[in-house]
């Protein structure tokens, strides 16, 4: 029979996890990203086989887009930011963090909080990044090719966003006047 269990951190419980943070960035500090990746993406391949609880197994799922958004040049997220989730990624990397991860049913929960920590630190990011991704994908069907041979920039993906912005103010203004809900008083309209 199943059970649930709610657990609240309060403020002194997150500044625990904070103190971590602020310890595993200080310590990875001129260590090579990639091998951080690396033991980060190990640690997921071996949970794949291991029963853990939802709440813990949807936030180490989550890590592949955290990995993926670290890696992706033409996302280029800022040095700032891929320190921040390369921390979270060297935190569940290692094995004898404050719950070792070989302790059945728990031993990825003190991980999963500080990935949860991480992505909603990281929550605007990880939106635009899903976005540049989608706009991405969409723009490579449009053009026929291999969204990882598109070499489109996230600068392009701004672009588009703001063009398609102005195109939809310059609609609904139009809307506006074809409606007669509103006639401008200081421009003439031609």
């Amino acid at each position: 029979m199943p059970m649930d269990i709610n657990i609240q951190l309060s403020d002194d419980d997150l500044q625990f996890f904070v103190k971590g943070m602020r310890d595993v960035e200080a310590s990875i500090k001129g260590q090579n990203p990639d091998a951080i990746i690396a033991a980060a993406q190990e640690l997921l391949d071996k949970t794949r086989g291991n029963h853990v609880p939802p709440f813990i197994a949807e936030r180490i799922g989550s890590v592949e887009s955290l990995i993926a958004m670290t890696r992706d040049v033409g996302f280029n997220l800022p040095t700032e930011d891929q320190h921040r989730v390369l921390a979270a990624l060297a935190y569940l990397a290692d094995p004898n963090d404050a719950i070792p991860d070989d302790v059945p049913v728990l031993g990825f929960l003190d991980d999963a909080i500080m990935i949860e920590l991480c992505r909603r630190d990281l929550s605007h990011e990880i939106e635009a990044y899903d976005d540049f991704c989608e706009w991405r994908a969409d723009e490579a069907e449009h053009r026929g090719v291999d969204p990882a041979k598109l070499g489109v920039q996230r600068m392009d993906w701004a672009e588009a966003r703001a063009a398609e912005t102005i195109a939809l103010m310059r609609r609904r203004r139009s809307e506006s006047y074809a409606s007669g809900a509103w006639q401008p008083t200081l421009f003439k309209i031609s």
